[in-house]
């Protein structure tokens, strides 16, 4: 069993594989015969898999430390090569999808393979490459400027993701100074932010038209795989969210605000709930992660033996540090079938968040390793947040491991944040949605339609005590935007039907709850996100109702607890 640090990285030799893809497409495309045809496909796919592998150890490398001299510089030969390894996936893709014995290859390949690799061939051109290494040093620009921030307070150093913890300190005052100097930061950096992404926006625009798609908010719905839906539906699901959550949301800050003694909620006290302070886990990450062990041994047979393989190849990357990119994710590396969860715990309940979402995103594609095509191990992303989202309601009958007696405060806390994430995601999305559709616009004026959405979805957030964020510069802590752009409804649309999950284990204690989810994880990518919600026996969050049906059940459990109960 080797452990994470010892898989082996080699950078590919790009002429190489070059000529290998060349001379595997030319057997598959002069195949006579079924067989030749899928043997040639097979080892294509071999290939991609490897390299791939490749890509993602160093990525994962670099992310640990930006400052590592080694990996930088193979982030920085990805950023150029990565486009043209692209081509020749794409170069495979095209071959597959116009072969003339797609019935014999759909019986080695899931069917999703080829939606996946249809939608690559109409998002790739040659003609893009020097665009995509160029929106890729771009990423790398932000990730890393994000990355090297220090921030001094209160007496020391902190990076962005350590500085977050301060966002629930039970003194206000501190908030109030944390938040200040975060955003100080921020402002500092303001003109190199929107220098970046005005020059995302004009290089996404640019192979958007290359492509003849109207815009880049167009071409998003291919390159996001978005199989079951179009814009439409997700302009009517945004508008579901305001008209639906929106005013459940403004009542849960005010019965906060009224818990913490306050006339209104500052942006500042967001993220504080109750006045004996939020609820923090007990003992520190070597502590959480034994318990979560112990959580995922009593869950299931499978959940067990998966989370003990991590612990064992030391595939978890916790602590945050000066250097390390902010955020948390999980990745699955094919080639050597194994799981890796990045993360930057700061001491808040937060970790415990992170032990149950990405390890949700990491059983999933642990259980649906042995998917020929990789690309179909994880599903789409809205279908892969499902895993991650419900793995955290899970967990609730197990979370005395983590909090003890503060359990009621956090699932109180928890689902009450789940709920309110739903606005903000619906933001984000409809912002860069805005963006797209008008690339014309300034710096300036972007700032001004993040305010002005703002306050459609947020319309209590107080920014009183923190003027410079009045001016919208709020989204540029959000990652997604520039780093993945329009991956973010995923996780509001998987949020919805994760709420159903929450009611099948926490409300009903439905027997069958746990082999849906198993069920679903096993098929992973091979099934679409409407083909994935309909084997889990749940509803689709665009069909009319479901919204206002989830929105209600949470409203009623979270009114069921007193007051004194979070004490």
């Amino acid at each position: 069993m080797t452990e994470f640090s010892q898989l082996p990285y080699q950078r590919p030799n790009f002429e190489r594989v070059k000529h290998q893809y060349h001379q595997l497409l030319t057997a598959f495309q002069r195949a006579d015969d079924p067989l030749t045809a899928t043997q040639a496909a097979l080892l294509l796919a071999e290939l991609n898999e490897r390299v791939a592998s490749q890509q993602m150890l160093a990525t994962i490398r670099f992310s640990v430390n930006t400052l590592d001299a080694f990996y930088s510089g193979e982030n920085d030969y990805w950023n150029d090569y990565g486009p043209k390894y692209d081509e020749l996936v794409a170069d495979y893709y095209r071959v597959l999808v116009a072969s003339p014995f797609q019935a014999e290859l759909k019986q080695i390949f899931p069917e999703t393979l080829f939606k996946i690799a249809a939608n690559q061939v109409k998002t790739f051109s040659a003609q893009n490459i020097p665009l995509q290494q160029a929106e890729n040093k771009l990423t790398s620009r932000y990730a890393k400027l994000i990355a090297t921030a220090e921030i001094d307070f209160a007496g020391e150093t902190y990076t962005l993701p350590q500085m977050n913890k301060f966002s629930s300190d039970r003194d206000r005052t501190k908030r109030q100074a944390a938040a200040q100097a975060t955003t100080a930061w921020y402002v500092e950096h303001e003109a190199e932010f929107d220098e970046i992404y005005d020059q995302m926006v004009k290089v996404r625009t640019e192979m958007a038209h290359n492509l003849n798609y109207r815009d880049y908010a167009a071409m998003s719905l291919d390159l996001m795989n978005r199989f079951d839906y179009g814009e439409a539906e997700i302009a009517a699901y945004r508008k579901q969210i305001r008209e639906q959550v929106v005013p459940v949301v403004t009542q849960l800050h005010q019965r906060q605000a009224k818990r913490l003694g306050l006339r209104q909620l500052a942006f500042f006290d967001e993220n504080f709930a109750f006045p004996s302070g939020n609820a923090v886990p007990s003992g520190n990450a070597e502590a959480l992660v034994a318990q979560a062990n112990e959580f995922y041994h009593e869950l299931s047979p499978q959940t067990g033996d998966f989370f003990q393989m991590m612990i064992d190849r030391h595939n978890l990357d916790l602590i945050s540090q000066h250097g390390k990119q902010s955020g948390g994710y999980c990745e699955f590396i094919p080639e050597f079938e194994t799981p890796f969860i990045f993360a930057n715990f700061n001491g808040t309940s937060g970790d415990v968040d992170v032990l149950t979402h990405e390890a949700g995103h990491a059983f999933q594609a642990y259980q649906a390793r042995d998917t020929n095509a990789w690309k179909c191990i994880f599903p789409t992303n809205e279908g892969a947040e499902i895993f991650s989202m419900s793995m955290e309601f899970i967990a609730y009958p197990w979370l005395d491991k983590f909090f003890g007696q503060q359990t009621t405060k956090y699932k109180y806390d928890h689902l009450a944040s789940a709920l309110t994430f739903l606005p903000y995601g619906a933001l984000v999305d409809h912002f860069q949605t805005e963006v797209y559709q008008h690339p014309e616009m300034t710096p300036e004026e972007r700032k001004a339609t993040w305010r002005r959405l703002e306050k459609m979805y947020l319309p209590d957030r107080d920014y009183t005590e923190i003027p410079e964020l009045d001016r919208g510069l709020y989204w540029y802590r959000q990652s997604h935007i520039f780093e993945v752009p329009f991956y973010y409804i995923d996780y509001t649309l998987a949020q919805v039907v994760a709420f159903e999950f929450w009611q099948r284990f926490n409300l009903d204690h439905d027997q069958n709850a746990w082999s849906d989810y198993l069920t679903m994880a096993e098929a992973g990518g091979k099934q679409t996100f409407t083909q994935l919600i309909e084997l889990g026996h749940l509803q689709s969050p665009f069909a009319p109702g479901t919204i206002e049906t989830v929105v209600a059940k949470i409203n009623q459990q979270l009114a069921s607890i007193s007051e004194e109960q979070l004490g």
